[in-house]
């Protein structure tokens, strides 16, 4: 299946937080395509100035619905939100 729409998930995490950052990503990256409906990928980006979650999906509708699943609630959310150093900026993108 072709990724028709990208979450991404944009964090300002400092140096000494990216460990832990990862730590997040790596456990729930096989979870999120094994169970998320419509999840076909996850990749972490690494910048000087913040870190990068893309999220790649077959919809538009299912980018949306992970937002509210209880795996973005209640695990990622809840690892991530410690780490942050601001708010982080959430958009998602239709694949022309």
């Amino acid at each position: 299946m072709n990724v028709k729409a990208y979450l991404e998930i944009t964090m300002k995490i400092d140096a000494e937080k990216r460990p832990a950052a990862a730590k997040v990503y790596t456990d729930y990256r096989q979870p999120f395509l094994d169970t998320i409906e419509g999840a076909l990928t996850k990749d972490l980006l690494i910048r000087d100035e913040d870190v990068q979650v893309l999220h790649g999906f077959d919809s538009v509708e299912h980018a949306q619905a992970y937002l509210s699943s209880d795996m973005f609630k209640n695990d990622v959310f809840v690892g991530l939100k410690p780490l942050w150093s601001a708010e982080p900026d959430v958009k998602i993108y239709t694949v022309a």
